[in-house]
């Protein structure tokens, strides 16, 4: 499932700078992205409803991060259904800290909240340009994500591909 998962959001970059971000083929992208998600939440929380939350020692190390990937572009409801779970799991050995901050954070910008670890960026549909989305107390930020394994955000993947600087103190949400 993950394989297929970023099989199709691996194109997204592509399409969008070889389409536009209002293309036809970069929406009918998102179609096929957001049909296979419904595909794979069904699977997911299946398994998990019927084994409980699987771990390395049940299916390995890959298989159990993937589970709890997964559980990223799922529904609102159905994040909010099992993040508890994700948490307990997160306790027992059985999913990543780092994947459950991701979690919180989109969990959190889906309620119109602020999120916690600053694992999400927005793109400004005006302008094109991305931003960090909306950030809860941005001076600690790096103490929250150090104490869930994230390196500090000036280092953060999804910043860097964005070309997104971070100074917590000039740091302003984008709107």
């Amino acid at each position: 499932m993950n394989k297929e998962d970023q099989q199709y959001r691996m194109q997204i970059d592509s399409m969008e700078k070889q389409f536009g971000a209002q293309s036809q083929q970069l929406n009918n992208l998102w179609k096929s992205i957001h049909n296979l998600d419904s595909i794979h939440q069904a699977a997911v929380t299946g398994i998990i409803d019927k084994h409980g939350w699987l771990g390395p020692t049940q299916i390995g190390d890959e298989a159990s991060f993937n589970l709890s990937w997964m559980f990223l572009h799922f529904d609102q409801k159905t994040k909010e259904k099992y993040l508890p779970l994700m948490k307990i799991a997160v306790k027992e050995g059985k999913a990543e800290s780092t994947t459950l901050a991701l979690l919180v954070d989109k969990i959190a910008l889906l309620q119109g909240k602020k999120q916690i670890y600053g694992s999400q960026v927005r793109q400004d549909e005006k302008t094109g340009e991305y931003y960090l989305a909306p950030l809860e107390d941005p001076e600690n930020v790096d103490k929250r994500r150090k104490e869930v394994g994230l390196k500090p955000l000036a280092e953060d993947y999804n910043l860097k591909v964005h070309n997104i600087i971070w100074d917590p103190k000039t740091y302003k949400p984008g709107v």
